[in-house]
């Protein structure tokens, strides 16, 4: 059975490709939105550190410059286990500990306002990347979820936090699964939280995450919740990226 996939042992058949003289910096920006690429690329002062090659293409990864401080920036794939091996690909192109994920995801409680942010405290292990990079569990911890709330809090900006659901079958979240999980407190479904939490357990990097309410499931049929080509409030909303650039500043002062 999958939940019987971990082996502690660090090193595998293959093995993510290293580069130990790497260039340091001191937090990683992953984004799942092109939009949120396109606007960094346009409107930083941006170097491209190296690529990392696969079959479906080069994937980028850059230096972003701001103030005093050096962030990696790349966008990554959707779901558990292309998000998971293009984090694991870019040790072959920079050096940090601090790995900082942001994006849209599902609302699972209709009190929670569109755009807003939410801060996972732990996610449901509803994937199969996870249980390869740590021991079977139904949730994963979400370790640092007080310091992102802490910055929130500090900065004024409204969130909540609360449980999330991670699925890699987006399509197959029913009216009976969504019940079960909200009933335990969740108030979030995503794609990626509880394997990026695993894997950089299993690499010893902290990970920090929050996620802006998007599409609804707390209602009678699915909500997108914005209209026509509006991208606010959305995963693409370029807002957010503003939001997370912020947090790997205050991550790399204060954690």
């Amino acid at each position: 059975m999958i939940t019987d996939s971990f082996d502690p042992a660090k090193s595998a058949i293959i093995n993510p490709p290293v580069k130990e003289n790497a260039p340091e910096v001191d937090a990683a920006v992953m984004t799942f939105s092109y939009e949120i690429e396109e606007y960094v690329l346009k409107n930083y002062s941006v170097e491209k550190l190296g690529s990392m090659k696969a079959a479906t293409g080069f994937r980028d990864v850059y230096l972003l410059r701001d103030g005093k401080h050096r962030f990696a920036f790349f966008k990554t794939y959707v779901g558990a286990p292309g998000c998971v091996g293009t984090l694991e690909d870019t040790f072959s192109v920079f050096r940090t500990n601090r790995i900082l994920a942001f994006g849209g995801a599902g609302c699972l409680a209709k009190e929670i306002a569109h755009g807003k942010v939410m801060v996972p405290t732990e996610a449901y292990r509803d994937e199969g990347t996870s249980y390869h990079y740590a021991p079977p569990s139904d949730y994963i911890t979400v370790k640092n979820a007080g310091v992102v709330a802490r910055f929130m809090e500090e900065n004024r900006l409204p969130y909540v936090t609360g449980r999330n659901w991670t699925t890699d079958a987006f399509f197959r979240e029913t009216r009976a699964n969504f019940e079960k999980r909200k009933a335990e407190g969740c108030i979030s479904v995503d794609m990626e939280c509880s394997a990026l939490q695993a894997v950089c357990d299993f690499r010893g990097l902290k990970f920090y995450t929050f996620f802006t309410s998007g599409d609804l499931l707390d209602a009678p049929e699915w909500d997108e919740r914005h209209m026509g080509a509006s991208l606010k409030g959305t995963q693409h909303d370029v807002g957010h990226f503003d939001i997370a650039l912020a947090l790997a500043h205050y991550i790399a002062e204060n954690d």
